[in-house]
């Protein structure tokens, strides 16, 4: 056999086809093996995303429910002042009298009432006269005859830019801005919410994971570092809140926290404070932290725990011996060590304080909800699923951001649960 002849396996191919065949085959089966996973996660994770995102900037109402409307409205100028033409309102009752037959109507002003206030009142009162319309009688005076609003060029434009079968509006909303005749300008002053609210959720996120970093950071030292059968007593006392539902955990803090309730009743028991000005710990962001520091302790202990069990307390000892002083020995030696865990922690408690949404609709009141609050309000409540899906795929990328910049600053690789 010359030097150039391929080696072969015993079936008789070279080795090289035989070894490729073989991991491939290994590949294969690994993939079958997580492919229930792969399945579960693009069923339960990635279909939804999608399906938000989709929402955020799906608009076809509009289209699908006046096309001859649309059409009319792309030679009229938004920024005239002027009411459209005739044609438009010819256009304009051809179109209502099939959505009213479809019963239509009323889900098109529901979706232009986002928009503009008084649409939805708007369509259902001229859906109910459409009827009665004179095909022979000029329309635009008819249609101000039912409604003057039908005079007012801003229901119109309103109409015309939202004719397109996808929107940035919800975006803008989102943002506390809208599209108005002369293009994209800040919402009016008193209706400037989720900009605020979005600011105010990661203020009170970050204050909360760094409370519970402060409160957890000695429990799980002390956890670390006691005998294991008095840790693990102490550890029951830990997880013993995950055993009581999150709605009596909040309940309880309602209780606890209003003017009349047991903390203000044993400070002024106790001469700490006058009876007459008792503190305002509920229906604030004062309640929001608190209650939510207390909710989420335990995942920010977890994570601490198991990386400090990792240390060796010989290395404390060591720089003891060498003679550090025990805060420079902790300082220096331990606390270096235990970074890794309070990553874990931070970006734990972090992650589900900024969706949480229960907690704050309870004990926040106006001033310490939400941006989450905002969201299911307006998927389970208003029904504008557009602008719930805005503001939840806004507050995805601020996440995925805030990841980024986590990872560029502390580094993910860093991070570690023991």
């Amino acid at each position: 056999m010359s030097d150039s002849s391929p080696v072969l396996a015993a079936d008789g191919r070279p080795l090289k086809a035989s070894l490729n065949r073989a991991l491939r085959r290994q590949k294969t089966r690994a993939l079958l093996l997580i492919a229930p996973l792969l399945l579960f996660v693009l069923v339960a994770f990635i279909a939804p995303i999608g399906d938000m995102l989709f929402r955020s900037v799906e608009n076809d109402i509009v289209s699908n429910t006046l096309p001859r409307t649309v059409v009319a409205l792309d030679e009229w100028d938004a920024s005239s002042g002027q009411m459209p033409e005739e044609a438009v309102f010819a256009a304009l009752a051809e179109d209502l009298r099939i959505a009213v037959a479809d019963k239509k109507h009323t889900q098109l002003g529901s979706r232009l009432n986002y928009e503009l206030s008084g649409m939805s009142s708007l369509f259902r009162k001229t859906g109910r006269s459409v009827k009665k319309l004179d095909m022979d009688a000029p329309f635009t005076q008819q249609f101000i005859d039912i409604e003057e609003d039908w005079g007012d060029p801003e229901v119109w434009s309103t109409i015309q830019a939202n004719s397109s079968r996808y929107t940035a509006g919800y975006f803008l909303n989102a943002v506390d801005l809208q599209l108005g005749p002369t293009g994209i300008e800040k919402r009016p002053e008193l209706e400037r919410i989720y900009v605020k609210l979005f600011w105010r959720t990661i203020l009170l996120s970050v204050t909360i994971t760094f409370a519970c970093f402060l409160l957890g950071y000695p429990i799980a030292f002390l956890l670390a570092n006691l005998k294991v059968r008095t840790s693990n007593m102490l550890m029951i006392l830990v997880l013993l809140p995950f055993w009581t539902s999150l709605l009596v955990r909040t309940s309880a803090w309602k209780v606890l926290l209003q003017q009349q309730g047991v903390i203000n009743d044993t400070l002024v028991w106790l001469g700490i404070i006058a009876d007459e000005n008792r503190l305002q710990l509920i229906n604030n962001a004062t309640g929001t932290i608190i209650a939510m520091t207390h909710i989420l302790l335990p995942f920010m202990i977890l994570p601490l725990y198991s990386v400090m069990k990792t240390i060796p307390i010989s290395y404390v000892r060591a720089a003891k011996s060498l003679g550090a002083t025990n805060w420079t020995a902790f300082w220096r030696v331990y606390f270096p060590q235990s970074v890794p865990g309070i990553g874990a922690g931070a970006i734990l408690v972090f992650i589900l304080a900024i969706g949480y949404y229960i907690t704050p609709a309870l004990v926040g009141g106006t001033s310490g909800t939400f941006i989450s609050n905002l969201i299911a309000y307006h998927i389970s409540s208003s029904l504008n699923w557009g602008l719930g899906a805005a503001l939840g795929a806004i507050l995805l990328v601020l996440v995925l951001v805030l990841y980024a910049l986590y990872d560029k600053i502390v580094g993910i690789d860093n991070v570690k649960l023991g």
